[in-house]
C-alpha cells in the first residue's frame, strides 16, 4: 500500500507530515510505504520516503500549486507499484483506514466535495474534493498525456484544478459521505454558534479534511478571521489524533 502526499513551500512544516505519518501508523492495519514528494525533506521522520515534486509542464505562476497533483499519475513515480492513497498534508486521521483501500477495488475514488452552508439550496456539484483520492500506479499516464495536450485550455477553464483533477479521472466514484469529513463543514457550529460553542467531531468520520483555513494547528488553539462566519472556538480534540507518535520534539509546537 502507498502512501502518498505533497509538501512545498513553508505554510506546511516538516511536522505536517511527520504527524500524517503518525495518523497512518496508527489507523492502517496492514504494511504501507509512505511518500513524501517535497522541495524540502528537512526534519521529516526517517520512515518517510522523499522523492522530488513531480515533473510536469505548467507554467512559472503554477509550479507550486495544486496542479502539481496532476504529475503523480505519471508512471514510475516516487518507484510506486499498486494501490496509491494520497492525502492532504492538512487532514486529520481519526479512525481506521484500511477501508479506504478495500472499497471499490481497481476504481479512482475521490470526495465528493461539499455544499457550502450558503449554498443550501444548490444541488451538490458534480466534482471531487482532491485532499483524499486513490488510483493505481503505472495506470494512468494517459491523464498527464492528456493534460499536456489541452494544458491551456485547462488551466483556463478548470478552477480550482482539483475540477479538472475529477474531469480527468474519467469516473465518478466517490468515498461514502461519512468517512471523510470536513472541519468547515461538519464539525464548526454554523454562524453565530461558531463564536459560542467548539467545534465537534462529526461521528463516523474517518477522515478530517481541513480544506483552506483553519488548519489543524489554527483550530486547536482557535481560529480568529475578520469575517465571524469564519471563526472557531478552540478544539482540544484534535492534538488526541493530530501527533507524531515518535518523540516530543519531533512533534514540533502545537
Amino acid at each position: 500500500m502507498n502512501i502518498v502526499t505533497l509538501k512545498w513551500g513553508d505554510r506546511y512544516g516538516p511536522h505536517f507530515a511527520n504527524r500524517l505519518y503518525g495518523g497512518v501508523s496508527r489507523h492502517l492495519t496492514r504494511g504501507f510505504r509512505f511518500l513524501c514528494l517535497t522541495d524540502d525533506q528537512t526534519g521529516l521522520r526517517p520512515e518517510i520516503d522523499t522523492y522530488p515534486l513531480p515533473s510536469i509542464e505548467l507554467p512559472d505562476k503554477f509550479a507550486r500549486s495544486a496542479w502539481l497533483k496532476l504529475g503523480l499519475f505519471q508512471d514510475r513515480i516516487g518507484d510506486m507499484e499498486g494501490e496509491c492513497l494520497f492525502l492532504d498534508l492538512d487532514l486529520l486521521i481519526t479512525k481506521d483506514i484500511d477501508c479506504f483501500f478495500d472499497y471499490t477495488r481497481g476504481k479512482k475514488c475521490i470526495i465528493h466535495n461539499w455544499v457550502q452552508r450558503h449554498q443550501v439550496f444548490k444541488k451538490r456539484p458534480d466534482v471531487g474534493n482532491s485532499s483524499v483520492f486513490r488510483w493505481i500506479a503505472n495506470t494512468t499516464q494517459h491523464i498527464v498525456d492528456k493534460f499536456h495536450s489541452e494544458r491551456d485550455w485547462a488551466l483556463r477553464e478548470f478552477r480550482p484544478p482539483q475540477t479538472y483533477l475529477t474531469y480527468s479521472l474519467g469516473e465518478k466514484c466517490w468515498w461514502p459521505d461519512d468517512w471523510v469529513r470536513s472541519f468547515k463543514r461538519h464539525a464548526t457550529p454554523p454562524f453565530p454558534c461558531n463564536l459560542m460553542f467548539q467545534p465537534k467531531l462529526p461521528a463516523g468520520t474517518r477522515i478530517l479534511v481541513f480544506h483552506g483555513r483553519p488548519d489543524p494547528d489554527e483550530a486547536l488553539t482557535g481560529y480568529r478571521d475578520v469575517r465571524l462566519h469564519r471563526c472557531t472556538r478552540p478544539a482540544p480534540w484534535i492534538a488526541t489524533h493530530w501527533y507524531d507518535g515518535s518523540d516530543v520534539e519531533a512533534r514540533g509546537p502545537i
